[in-house]
């Protein structure tokens, strides 16, 4: 970031041309005064000859070209000591001094200089907000936040350019800990970006979610984090917002199977352990076909079968595997005692368990007749798997259509809306998965 700043700085610099002193005139002949004895006045923006001569142009571009920067000090040091300078040699002097600073890095000659120029009066409109966007750079890169948001507002409102400089602002709140006027700022932002079809940036949501993590106010870092998997979709990301969702006030441990579902649909290469875990738990709710699925990734991926734990994973793959062609051979005989079962249970944990066999028809069919059969413990737990059914099987809309309806506020209503974001994600994501964290 500061690479970009100092960057931006120097290029502003260059394009408003500090280090080339205005046109200068020389009052050599001033004009008598009316009143005998009185001093010769000097005509509005001249130099006298003494000013003129410290200040040539030519000479002082000599110097600066030839680095000789105690020539261009000297210059500017018996210029300020000339007696009841006019405030347009004093505006003369302070654009050498601007430029000697901007050219010696010397930020604090630059900043008293450039506020000088600015006060001065003599710049026109264009040029006084360029000056005053280097001045407010200054600041901002010295981390003197508090003058930086001045002169950056003092830019806003002098050129109605709001939106140049609006970032700086916000991150000059965050750096000076100001986390809830940054929150503010930055949800406005968002917030207004959305209603007008456009995205966020990716900066601006992960300065959200650093304002949240800052500030200890995980809502925000939950909001910050759930646009980021929105937009911009990466391993990290969906790893981070799942493992903050299991975080969560009110969320309930049965859904930990259902998060690494999504996770193992969202992200490209788990960990060792996420990977184990989902089958371990996968097994346990008799969905070896599931865990067997699982496994076998996570050893083409080359995370399971390594290390000091490779054993352990050979062994619990043996046992998946073994469990899955029992499952394949005996699962048509359970839907009978599932169809005359008093509520719809059976048939929903029969029916996922043909999805995941991939055969998505028959399960989908399944489930759906379990929630119509009704006296379940957990309906909205059932419309969830029936929605993210629809999404392994590739039925988006249908998938959309009932992810929407899910209701519940301990992770049920959370896992579907991510469900939702994952069946929404950009195209260049949906194409590559296993995309690099940002």
């Amino acid at each position: 970031m500061s690479q970009f700043r100092l960057a931006r700085l120097s290029l502003l610099l260059a394009a408003i041309g500090l280090n080339v002193l205005p046109s200068l005139s020389h009052a050599q002949d001033a004009k008598p005064a009316a009143a005998a004895g009185a001093p010769a006045a000097v005509p509005a923006d001249t130099v006298r000859p003494e000013v003129f001569k410290l200040l040539d142009p030519a000479a002082v571009k000599a110097s600066m070209d030839a680095k000789n920067y105690a020539d261009v000090q000297s210059r500017i040091d018996q210029t300020a000591a000339i007696p009841a300078l006019t405030p347009y040699e004093l505006f003369v002097l302070n654009r050498l001094r601007v430029a000697l600073a901007s050219t010696t890095n010397n930020a604090p000659m630059a900043m008293t200089a450039l506020e000088a120029v600015i006060e001065s009066g003599k710049l026109d409109k264009k040029a006084q907000g360029d000056f005053i966007q280097a001045l407010a750079n200054y600041h901002y890169n010295a981390k003197d936040y508090p003058n930086a948001i001045k002169w950056f507002t003092r830019y806003q409102t002098e050129t109605g350019d709001i939106a140049g400089v609006r970032p700086y602002i916000i991150r000059a709140y965050y750096f000076s800990n100001d986390f809830a006027r940054a929150k503010q700022e930055l949800l406005a932002d968002v917030t207004a970006k959305q209603q007008a079809g456009k995205t966020p940036t990716i900066e601006e949501l992960q300065l959200l979610a650093n304002t949240g993590s800052k500030s200890k106010d995980p809502a925000t870092y939950l909001i910050a984090m759930e646009n980021l998997v929105r937009y911009y979709p990466s391993d990290d990301y969906w790893t981070d917002l799942l493992g903050r969702l299991q975080g969560k006030a009110g969320y309930s441990d049965r859904f930990a199977l259902d998060v690494l579902r999504l996770q193992f649909k969202a992200v490209g290469t788990m960990s060792p352990q996420d990977y184990s875990d989902m089958a371990e738990i996968a097994l346990q709710n008799a969905f070896p076909t599931e865990a067997k699925k699982v496994l076998d990734a996570g050893f083409a991926k080359g995370v399971l079968g390594t290390g000091a734990n490779a054993a352990k994973h050979k062994k619990l793959r043996d046992q998946a595997n073994k469990a899955a062609a029992d499952d394949a051979k005996n699962i048509a005989s359970g839907e009978a005692s599932a169809m005359k079962s008093k509520d719809g249970t059976g048939l929903i944990n029969l029916g996922y368990a043909f999805v995941t066999m991939d055969q998505f028809d028959k399960g989908i069919d399944l489930i759906q007749k379990g929630i119509a059969k009704g006296g379940l413990k957990r309906a909205e737990d059932a419309k969830l798997r029936l929605g993210y059914s629809y999404a392994m099987a590739g039925k988006k809309d249908d998938a959309i259509k009932v992810l929407e309806t899910v209701k519940g506020g301990d992770g049920v209503g959370d896992l579907a809306r991510y469900w939702i974001l994952w069946l929404n994600r950009p195209a260049t994501a949906a194409a590559a998965p296993a995309a690099a964290a940002q």
